[in-house]
């Protein structure tokens, strides 16, 4: 288990870090084998790889929930803000995104997109 405040994934930093600390304290006498250089440097491209990915990943979510709020926009939606806390209903009127989270705007209130538990097209009466 990792320390506080110390991940038990390497970084990208700390990677080049330790690959060049590698080579400079290397036995000149029995230098990094070519395919064991390769091999890192693969791993190293990997790393960056995955870690554009996970960032395309995390922005196409963001714009999937942005979409699914606003195709709400006008519809009634049945919503429970917590398991103790009864279902409201009222219709969409907008939605705004804080700190990459959608809520919709039901009768001027902020209710996160997570808490919808359906939606109907016609508006709440």
């Amino acid at each position: 288990m990792a320390a506080l405040g110390v991940t038990s994934q390497l970084g990208r930093d700390q990677f080049m870090n330790l690959l060049v600390t590698q080579m400079r304290n290397q036995n000149p006498l029995e230098p990094m084998k070519d395919a064991e250089f390769i091999a890192q440097l693969a791993q190293f491209s990997s790393l960056e790889g995955i870690e554009k990915l996970n960032d395309n990943f995390g922005q196409m979510l963001s714009l999937q929930q942005f979409t699914e709020g606003s195709n709400l926009i006008g519809k009634s939606v049945q919503y429970q803000l917590s398991d103790s806390s009864p279902l409201s209903r009222g219709t969409v009127e907008g939605i705004t995104v804080r700190d990459g989270a959608v809520n919709l705007i039901v009768g001027g209130a902020q209710v996160p997109l997570s808490t919808v538990t359906s939606m109907s097209a016609v508006p709440a009466q």
